[in-house]
């Protein structure tokens, strides 16, 4: 049996986050981190496509949280603690420089996770953190003493007080589950759709900025006011269907209504984002009058590939070695809704790369936001995506991980 002033359950990003901050503020105390897998870090070596998507260049925190399906009002407190120009002067400090990309999103310069690895890894070195993986919890049980008892298929730890931050690992969310607290069941976020449709066959790799919506939908607290279920962003068409930014963030939004639906729905995609059904006749009109000698398969008049423009126009009816000056008003109209309200049948959905994320976890109402500490059991603290806090891709889930863990250790 060995004894921990502070044990952390889960060698992920934020729990070597929240050792490593804990021991640099008080470096009297033994801390341990216990780790299922063979390995710890593994989704951060993973993460953007092995470059790490550390952060985003979002510096505000009423901003911030905005990027949140899941936390949006109880991260607010969180961030004014620690926000994303924290993160960066806190690698900074330990020699990893970051560097902002056009879309904001935030890697090392060297464009490798390794470096974040290395870091955390150098770290825990430094300060005598004990690593230990290979082990699966699979008991937690707060004793006499008032001290917790976690027993691993290997061995027994004690600990004073326990971080848990085991991301989405159902062994835990149910061991916690049977101790009282509430855990809101996990469905996926972050997602790509399955479409089957000639408009994008063989389209694979051609991407265009676009928006999306859900048929039919409503979006969860906005339900009253009936904001649809959207998003916008560039779109990316795949051998299976349609991915890219725009469609992981309606995954994000969605994750539940989607779920419920079974992944079988109605996509309305708008080829021209923000322009109207009506907007898109009266351009088309002038297009129409401006080019009526061009032939309509040869000129794409709009800032997406002409190869989707050539599919959209057949879509429509109308032969692609017409001039403009030959189409009539109900060509027009036609090719007018499939450029803004173009419906595609979503069958399935597909997991974006290896980069998993989990909406559900620990119920927020049972988790002090100041403290990250538990208001169920004694002595618990939590960081990271084992709470119901989830974003959208762009470096956000990876700041809630680096905010939650500075404010554990903060008031361990």
């Amino acid at each position: 049996m060995q004894s921990y002033n502070i044990i952390i359950i889960g060698g992920g990003a934020a729990g070597f986050f929240s050792a490593i901050n804990i021991v640099e503020k008080n470096p009297k105390l033994k801390v341990a981190i216990l780790e299922r897998g063979k390995e710890c870090l593994t989704k951060v070596k993973i993460s953007g496509g092995g470059r790490c998507n550390v952060t985003h260049a979002c510096f505000v925190p009423n901003e911030l949280v905005k990027f949140y399906p899941r936390g949006e009002r109880e991260l607010k407190g969180p961030f004014s603690q620690f926000c994303s120009g924290d993160t960066i002067e806190w690698f900074e400090k330990r020699g990893v420089e970051l560097k902002i990309e056009e879309d904001g999103r935030m890697f090392p310069v060297t464009d490798s996770s390794q470096t974040i690895i290395d870091c955390f890894e150098k770290e825990v070195k430094r300060l005598g953190i004990k690593v230990f993986t290979s082990q699966s919890v699979q008991s937690l049980f707060f004793n006499k003493d008032e001290q917790w008892k976690i027993e691993t298929q290997h061995d027994v730890f004690l600990a004073d007080k326990i971080v848990v931050a085991t991301g989405s690992n159902p062994k835990i969310w149910e061991l916690l589950h049977e101790m009282g607290h509430e855990i809101v069941s996990p469905v996926p976020s972050l997602f790509t759709f399955n479409i089957s449709d000639k408009r994008i066959k063989d389209l694979m790799g051609l991407s265009a900025h676009a928006s999306v919506q859900v048929k039919n939908s409503t979006r969860g607290k906005a339900e009253r006011s009936g904001a649809k279920l959207k998003a916008s962003g560039p779109l990316l068409i795949t051998h299976w269907g349609l991915s890219g930014p725009g469609i992981l963030r309606l995954s994000a939004w969605g994750a539940r209504e989607l779920f419920d639906k079974k992944y079988c729905f109605v996509l309305q995609v708008n080829w021209l984002d923000e322009v109207s059904f009506d907007e898109a006749i009266e351009q088309l009109k002038e297009i129409k009058e401006e080019n009526n000698k061009k032939l309509i398969g040869k000129f794409c008049p709009f800032s997406f590939p002409k190869r989707l423009w050539e599919n959209i126009v057949v879509a429509s009816e109308i032969s692609l070695n017409s001039k403009w000056a030959d189409i009539n008003k109900k060509q027009i109209n036609a090719l007018a809704n499939q450029l803004t309200n173009a419906e595609f049948q979503v069958n399935g959905k597909s997991t974006f790369k290896e980069e998993f994320v989990t909406a559900g976890g620990i119920d927020l109402k049972e988790i002090n936001f100041k403290t990250m500490q538990s208001k169920v059991l004694p002595n618990v603290y939590f960081a990271g995506e084992v709470v119901n806090i989830d974003a959208i891709t762009g470096g956000f889930n990876f700041q809630n991980a680096w905010t939650s863990g500075f404010i554990v250790a903060e008031n361990i």
